[in-house]
This record gives structure tokens, C-alpha cells and sequence, in this order.
């Protein structure tokens, strides 16, 4: 853990978009009350019990500003799809009981009719006590960033009519956007000789895997420890590879918490997948790259393969190939472990904490997971 750094600006993901300081307060208010219901409708849309739909018309919405007809039929389908997954969460065991959204306006550009807007979402959701099992986590969260388009109506109303995530990835717990696929895993995938990973399953519950979690060669609370701090404020010791083009930051923050655990650099070339080494002007392709960090875990002997995902202990590796196409797309690391038998993990792009790997099978029951033994 490196400490006294400096801290990222936490919207930094949706700089896209360049404030306008003359955009004055009421409009902003507008953009500010929408963008609020919108996120706060979809997080409510898991909570067990709740009913709260209020961006479902185009209509009516507080007289000076509304959905359009066709980001309408977008938000009710996407509260359509998350209620659909409190389904399928409530059968593995998990549902919320309460859930906070705020919506943070971080940039407003305005040309005529029409505006751009650039929103920090922070999420919070509690877990139900008796799903989870009582020594789970209280909760789970994520900051996600997005880009929101509105049109002016003639009447001097706003409609909004798109919504655009920012980050490198769509894992937060409450979007149904189709993850994306990094340039750094596609061509890391055409790549011939490194090893390969089996497969995990993901039945519940699995045979039991335990783990030394103190007393060895790796220190896995200093792990846990270092993803707690910097699971949404970026150590500026490393780069930032959210949204910037190359992939997401989701290996690199892994990379960071087992070399806060532990892990020591193997120095080389960085295209060479059996070395591993990362600093703030330098990192191999193995700590950064989702494909090359398995490819050097898994031939330096640092990490064995687990039969299950739901045998991942503290400081074990959880990686995901969305579209199955061998080529892996995301990397997690486990942050809790609760006494069901449930891991949590926590990851950048979207940046999230104690997420259960439950709420991962249920958002995306086709990908192919991977899991290793650190």
C-alpha cells in the first residue's frame, strides 16, 4: 500500500464532456432531478418489495422535464430486465432490502437545444439479513460514470434521450448494458503458447476448498486492505487505464492488491507473458492485460486453478470471458468470504466493492468464469 498519494478526480471517466460554467442553476436542477430518478428507479428495481417506477412516463414528470418516447421504452425495459434478476438472485439466496443512489453532476455542456452531461452515480445497496447469511457484509456498492443527451422541447422543457456508460465495462450491479470487450483481449487471444485456464463452475454450493489465510507467503488482509482503500480513489502511484482506450484498469488494480500482498516483480520485457512488474512509468503486459495476467499466474506457479468459483477465498483471482469466446474480458479480486460459502469481490471498471459472485451468476449467466488459488 503506498500512502500520502494524491487521489484522482473520481469523475474522471466522463471528461468527455466540457462544462459550460454559464449553464444556469435551474437547468441544471432539471438535468440533476432526472438523472437522480432514472438511477434511483433502476437500483430500486432490486430492492426486495419496491415499487418505485417513477421514470416509466413520458409524461407528466415533474411539468419541465421528461423521458422521450424512446428512452422511455428504454427505461422500462431495463427496469424490466433488473426486476427479472431479483428473480434469479432471490433464488441463489440474495436480495436487498434497501437501496441509495446519488447522482453527482460533474459536467454540463449546453448548445442550443440541445445538452450533454457528464454524472458521477454512487450506489449502495443493503443486504437482506438472513439471505446472505448474518456474518455476510452489510452491503454492496459501485461509482459508475455516464453520459446523458437531452433535447429542448418548444415548450422550454428538456427530454432526455440517451444514456451512455463511460466506463470500461458494464458491471455495475444495476446496468443491463452488454459488457464490452477490450482491444487488449482481442488480440491477446490470438497469442499461441501460454497456458490455459480451466474453466470454473459456478454451482452452489461447491466442494469445500479451504485456504491458509495467515502465516504463509502472501499477506491476504494487506490484500483486502488495499482494494477497501482503492476500490473507487485510483492510486496515482500506477496509471489509470478506465476509459482512456486501452482496456479498462480492472488487472491493474488487481495487480496492485497481490503486490500489496505480496507479489514480487519478475522483471524483463513487457510483452514477455512470463514476467510481471508494474510501477507508475512502466507495467508488463501480464499486470495490465486480463489474458496476460492468467498466461503468468498460471505459468509461474503463483496460482492453482479452482474447480468452482464459489471456492474463492480472500486474495483469489475471479476473471470472466463474456461472449465465450476464449477470451477472458475482466479480473476481480475476492474481498470477503461470508459463512454460506459466498464470495465477494471487489474490481475497477466499474469500480465496486463486495459484490457476491451470486449477484455476478445472476447478472450474466452465460459468461465463462475463471477462478485461481493465490
Amino acid at each position: 500500500m503506498v500512502a500520502g498519494v494524491a487521489l484522482i478526480p473520481n469523475w474522471s471517466a466522463g471528461a468527455a464532456v466540457t462544462n459550460d460554467p454559464t449553464v444556469d442553476a435551474a437547468t441544471k436542477a432539471t438535468f440533476q432531478k432526472l438523472a437522480d430518478a432514472v438511477f434511483t428507479d433502476r437500483t430500486q428495481a432490486l430492492v426486495d418489495g419496491s415499487t418505485s417506477a417513477r421514470t416509466q412516463h413520458t409524461k407528466g414528470f415533474s411539468g419541465s422535464v421528461r423521458l422521450s418516447g424512446g428512452q422511455s421504452h428504454e427505461q422500462s425495459a431495463a427496469l424490466g430486465e433488473l426486476r427479472a434478476r431479483k428473480g434469479r438472485l432471490a433464488k441463489l439466496g440474495e436480495k436487498y432490502s434497501a437501496g441509495s443512489t446519488t447522482v453527482t453532476l460533474d459536467a454540463t455542456e449546453v448548445h442550443g437545444h440541445s445538452a450533454k452531461v457528464a454524472v458521477t452515480e454512487n450506489t449502495t445497496l443493503t443486504y437482506k439479513p438472513g439471505t446472505t447469511q448474518a456474518k455476510g457484509p452489510t452491503t454492496t456498492g459501485f461509482q459508475a460514470h455516464h453520459e446523458l443527451t437531452f433535447k429542448a422541447g418548444g415548450h422550454g422543457d428538456w427530454q432526455l434521450t440517451g444514456i451512455k456508460d463511460t466506463d470500461d465495462g458494464y458491471l455495475a450491479v444495476n446496468q443491463v448494458a452488454t459488457p464490452s470487450v477490450s482491444k487488449d483481449d482481442k488480440t491477446a487471444a490470438a497469442t499461441d503458447g501460454p497456458p490455459t485456464a480451466p474453466r470454473a463452475a459456478t454451482t452452489y454450493p461447491a466442494a469445500a476448498k479451504p485456504k491458509q489465510l495467515t502465516g504463509g507467503t502472501y499477506d491476504y488482509k494487506a490484500m483486502v486492505a488495499y482494494a477497501q482503500k482503492y476500490w473507487n480513489h485510483y492510486n496515482t502511484a500506477y496509471p489509470n487505464f478506465n476509459n482512456n482506450g486501452t482496456g479498462g484498469d480492472c488487472t491493474n488494480f488487481v495487480s496492485q492488491v497481490l503486490k500489496a500482498g505480496g507479489w514480487k516483480h519478475v522483471p524483463g520485457y513487457t510483452n514477455d507473458y512470463t514476467k510481471w512488474f508494474g510501477t507508475a512509468d512502466i507495467q508488463s503486459d501480464s499486470f495490465v492485460g486480463v489474458n496476460e495476467f492468467s498466461w503468468f499466474a498460471l505459468s509461474s506457479k503463483r496460482v492453482t486453478p479452482l474447480a468452482d468459483v464459489y471456492q474463492a477465498d480472500l486474495g483469489d483471482v475471479i476473471q470472466m470471458d463474456f461472449n465465450r469466446d476464449g477470451s477472458k474480458d475482466h479480473s476481480m479480486v475476492v474481498t470477503y468470504r461470508d459463512s454460506s460459502g459466498v464470495p465477494y469481490v471487489t474490481y475497477h471498471s466499474t469500480n465496486t466493492y463486495n459484490r457476491s459472485v451470486a449477484s455476478l451468476v445472476a447478472s450474466y449467466p452465460n459468461a465463462y468464469y475463471y477462478a485461481y488459488r493465490t
